[in-house]
C-alpha cells in the first residue's frame, strides 16, 4: 500500500514537471532558497506554486506562455511549492516584503530586491492572456 506521502509526491509531480519543464529550477529546502537569493545578481522570477485549480488553469500557462513569448526574460527561474516545501516557500516568502503568503503568485526580484509581484488574487477570475500579458510588461520592465 502507498503511504500518504508517496501519494502525494505522485500526484504534485506533474505540477512540478509543468514549471520545470519550461526552464524553472525547484528551490525544496531554505537553504536552497538562501543559496539563490543571497547575493543574487540580476533578476529573478519565482513561482510560488499550488495545486488549486488557479494555478492549473492559469498561473502555469500563464508563465510557460510569457517565457516563450518575451524578448526579455529573467536571468534566473525559481519555484516553490506551497504546502509541500513548506520551509523553502516560507524562506522565499520573507523576500516578498509587504505581501502576505498567498499562493499561486510570481515574485520578480532585482539583484535580490522584490520589484513585481503578482498575488492570487490578481491570478484567479482573470483570463490567462491578461496574466501573460501583465508579466510580459513586468519583464519588459524589469529584466535584460
Amino acid at each position: 500500500m502507498m503511504s500518504y506521502d508517496e501519494y502525494m509526491r505522485s500526484v504534485i509531480q506533474p505540477m512540478r514537471t509543468e514549471l520545470t519543464s519550461v526552464g524553472f529550477e525547484e528551490l525544496l529546502t531554505p537553504e536552497d532558497v538562501e543559496a539563490k537569493f543571497e547575493n543574487m545578481k540580476g533578476s529573478a522570477l519565482v513561482v510560488v506554486n499550488s495545486v488549486c485549480g488557479c494555478a492549473a488553469g492559469l498561473a502555469r500557462p500563464a508563465v510557460a506562455y510569457s517565457l516563450q513569448h518575451s524578448e526579455q526574460k529573467p536571468d534566473h527561474l525559481y519555484t516553490v511549492f506551497a504546502g509541500q516545501d513548506k520551509e523553502a516557500t516560507a524562506k522565499a516568502r520573507e523576500f516578498f516584503t509587504g505581501y502576505p503568503p498567498s499562493s499561486p503568485s510570481f515574485a520578480l526580484l532585482k539583484d535580490g530586491e522584490l520589484v513585481y509581484m503578482m498575488e492570487r488574487h490578481q491570478i484567479e477570475n482573470r483570463p490567462l492572456e491578461i496574466i501573460a500579458a501583465d508579466l510580459l510588461e513586468a519583464f519588459k520592465k524589469h529584466c535584460g
